[in-house]
């Protein structure tokens, strides 16, 4: 299963990357992302679980990772298919909008999410297995309407905050496009190219960029993520693609998030006590 997700993966950054048209991507996102459902449920009527651990990392993990993408894609292609055309300011109130809606999911069920979003796990047997649904405990859930042999009571909770993490995002992203007017900084257009080149992972310096932002390193964090994400994309000679999804995907690590940058700090003190020796 864990190829089938790298793969499914790697259609969709192919695709991120050569589709322009929003829409088109959305389509074909839904497309690929239904196939890999598909195979991901005929996987499960064949092989089964061997432990309910398994059918929980299943249920918990594998199956919204890929969910999420569905419901991303189908979502995208609803809210940019009625994208307004008029002004900006037009457009940023109608993204807007779409924001709150998506960020009163996580208000609805908030109890969940801060138990997803902790890494809580005291209550998978309930929330991750089959034929667990019970409208007394869930009475918000609509598990016991699909299909009992491939969903729990929350799975598809846990795809929707993902699969709406992602779309905040994208929604954000635009906004800035249009509060920026989407041109790039004529200061940064007119510098000369740099002989810098980025050599660690591209993630790396967006998790560095982020870090960064957060502390308000770069002009008291009063520049946006775009501006100093293009600024190090013309000095290090590196095009760092959708970094607001790769920071979305940095978020969604289980296990050490800040990995560059606890490499940095590791790696740092290792030359100055080297250096005192």
């Amino acid at each position: 299963m864990q190829e089938l997700i790298e793969d499914l993966y790697k259609q969709l950054d192919f695709l991120e990357a050569e589709q322009e048209s929003v829409l088109l991507k959305a389509e074909d996102g839904v497309r690929i992302t239904k196939r890999a459902l598909n195979q991901l449920k005929a996987n499960i009527d064949k092989k089964g679980f061997k432990s309910p651990n398994e059918e929980i990392l299943f249920f918990k993990e594998t199956k919204p990772k890929v969910f999420s993408k569905l419901i991303y894609y189908q979502t995208l292609f609803n809210i940019e298919s009625k994208r307004p055309r008029s002004s900006s300011k037009t457009q940023i109130k109608y993204f807007n909008k779409h924001i709150d809606r998506l960020q009163n999911y996580f208000y609805d069920h908030l109890e969940f999410y801060h138990y997803y979003r902790r890494g809580s796990t005291f209550l998978d047997e309930h929330y991750f297995l089959r034929g667990k649904v019970d409208i007394r405990l869930f009475p918000d859930s609509f598990s016991f309407n699909i299909d009992e042999k491939f969903s729990t009571s929350h799975d598809s909770t846990v795809a929707f905050i993902l699969a709406y993490d992602m779309l905040i995002i994208y929604l954000q992203s635009e906004i800035q496009k249009l509060e920026n007017g989407n041109v790039i900084d004529i200061a940064l257009s007119s510098q000369k190219s740099s002989n810098l080149f980025w050599t660690a992972n591209k993630t790396d310096l967006i998790e560095l960029i982020y870090a960064l932002d957060s502390v308000g390193a770069i002009n008291k964090g009063t520049t946006d993520i775009k501006k100093m994400a293009l600024a190090c994309e013309q000095l290090f000679n590196i095009d760092l693609g959708d970094f607001y999804r790769t920071y979305l995907e940095i978020r969604s690590r289980k296990i050490n998030q800040t990995k560059f940058l606890d490499k940095l700090k590791e790696t740092l003190i290792t030359r100055m006590d080297n250096a005192d020796e």
